[in-house]
């Protein structure tokens, strides 16, 4: 399966966020890479350079590709509602997104793994597709086999708590409710701009 696996936090300072998480190299330097540093004069972005940017930025948060991110806006761009709004929710209702979500895994990529490698269930079928796109009233669940894993365990201490997601601690199972609504997604991503830039 497709998926970037180059370094991080080099694409962390080209955004100027930490878009993979906490990242103690990033808070180091929050600048943008380059010999002269973050004092460096930078020309001024086009607006088709900062509408690429925003749509690259959504690309890695959600580590999604740009052919399958680009079938998830005609989908959006298709259905009723805010294209930009229905493009995030699409993102946040995608297997990978809520298992990370849940606090099963530490980060997406790591909740990707954990779904390839048939560590989840959904309704109680093993599902091991991370693009996978939940309905509302979903049951994702750890496997039985896979609950005393350290990772899983570890990850689960420090988990955050989402108004579409209820958890169920002892049986290790989120209920995924609904998708959220804008303001309830904590990504900085201005999904207008994705939305002008497919538009041309």
């Amino acid at each position: 399966m497709a998926r970037y696996t180059g370094p991080k936090t080099k694409i962390a300072r080209k955004f100027g966020q930490p878009i993979f998480g906490d990242d103690k190299s990033f808070e180091k330097k929050k600048y943008p890479p380059g010999q002269h540093g973050p004092n460096k004069r930078r020309a001024k972005k086009s607006e088709y350079a900062i509408q690429l940017t925003e749509k690259q930025k959504a690309k890695y948060t959600y580590g999604i590709l740009e052919r399958q991110f680009a079938n998830l806006y005609k989908k959006a761009n298709a259905s009723k509602g805010i294209t930009g709004e229905v493009l995030l929710q699409l993102c946040e209702s995608r297997l990978d997104n809520v298992v990370y979500r849940l606090g099963i895994a530490n980060s997406r990529s790591a909740a990707r793994q954990l779904v390839s490698h048939k560590h989840v269930t959904v309704n109680g079928e093993i599902v091991n597709i991370p693009s996978y796109q939940l309905k509302a009233g979903d049951v994702i669940a750890v496997r039985e086999k896979s609950k005393s894993l350290t990772a899983i365990t570890n990850s689960l201490h420090a988990r955050s708590e989402y108004d579409w997601l209820i958890w169920n601690d002892e049986q290790k199972s989120g209920t995924f409710t609904k998708a959220p609504e804008r303001v309830q997604i904590p990504e900085d991503i201005k999904e207008q701009l994705i939305v002008e830039l497919y538009s041309k």
